[in-house]
């Protein structure tokens, strides 16, 4: 039987599975791929510490997932912890919870934090994989819950910072009514420019030809600028979405009731209150890629750090 390997990787709202073996190219296959809504980054930004109920919901997400990792008889697993776990008081507890549970599955098996550097470097790997290099250099945007990894390579990374702002965090820190008022926008807008300003100082964006966004808050704006009725992967990776087209769908769910957006399609139900703040994210991207590097169009992949995970393990 050929060697099938697991990639887990559990970010701030997130946590997502890849059970996968090499194909006869050398390119990934996919066997099983699944993402759960588990917010584990739930208040970290104010308490530094993981909620009770947030490790609950990660640990029931995670027994499920050793199930299909012992269904399709996995041989090796890594997983990685990305921006919420990297400065918690309590991040013990959520190491012997996945060393209890993976453990299980493939003895000595357990989470890992790994830095934003390593961040950045996993989700390039997986995100040009199938891209053409006569597009490169590529900027990789990894927009996540907790932090926003800006990449940029050609065939490996050149330059890359993780930005310590996210969805989930900029919605927690700035967005609190619903929908946002304008103050509340306002104010997100500078904390995103400050926190951005700072990965877009070291990584020279103006190099770049492809702008290439990867995570949820990423194809699910490529899923509504597409007018998709409901979420579709296969539609979604290499889709395209041209800025005007890209900024009006920010724009329109910046503003949004959540009740509006959870009525959306393609619109997984535990992005409703955060997306919006993702979007005020991509929009201060675009109008920088934009005026530095003449891009005008999102090029969005389904391909992210979990093929990176996986590719690192075979």
């Amino acid at each position: 039987m050929d060697v099938r390997v697991g990639a887990i990787d559990c970010g701030t709202n997130s946590i997502r599975l890849l059970i996968a073996e090499p194909g006869a190219d050398g390119a990934l296959r996919d066997l099983h791929r699944e993402m759960r809504i588990v917010r584990l980054g739930q208040g970290v930004d104010a308490t530094g510490e993981f909620a009770p109920e947030a490790l609950a919901r990660t640990r029931e997400a995670l027994v499920a997932y050793a199930e299909l990792l012992r269904a399709h008889e996995v041989s090796a697993v890594r997983m990685v912890a990305t921006s919420a776990a990297r400065d918690v008081a309590n991040r013990d507890d959520f190491f012997a919870m996945t060393a209890d549970v993976l453990g299980a599955v493939v003895p000595g098996a357990v989470a890992e934090v790994i830095t934003g550097v390593e961040e950045a470097a996993l989700s390039f790997r997986g995100a040009v994989a199938e891209l053409n290099s006569a597009a490169a250099p590529f900027v990789v945007v990894d927009l996540g819950g907790g932090s926003t990894e800006v990449v940029l390579g050609t065939d490996d990374v050149e330059a890359s910072h993780s930005a310590d702002i996210g969805c989930v965090r900029i919605t927690e820190r700035c967005l609190h009514s619903d929908p946002p008022t304008a103050d509340e926008i306002a104010a997100a807008r500078e904390v995103v420019r400050e926190a951005l300003g700072e990965a877009l100082r070291k990584v020279p964006v103006e190099r770049a030809r492809t702008w290439v966004g990867v995570a949820g808050t990423m194809t699910t704006l490529s899923a509504l600028a597409h007018e998709m009725p409901v979420y579709d992967s296969d539609k979604i990776h290499l889709s395209r979405v041209n800025f005007p087209r890209l900024l009006q769908v920010c724009e329109d769910l910046i503003a949004m009731p959540r009740a509006r957006r959870a009525a959306l399609g393609p619109m997984h139900e535990g992005r409703v209150d955060v997306i919006g703040g993702g979007a005020l994210i991509v929009e201060e991207l675009a109008r920088v890629l934009g005026d530095n590097a003449g891009i005008d169009e999102l090029v969005v992949s389904e391909h992210d750090i979990l093929d990176g995970i996986a590719l690192s393990i075979i």
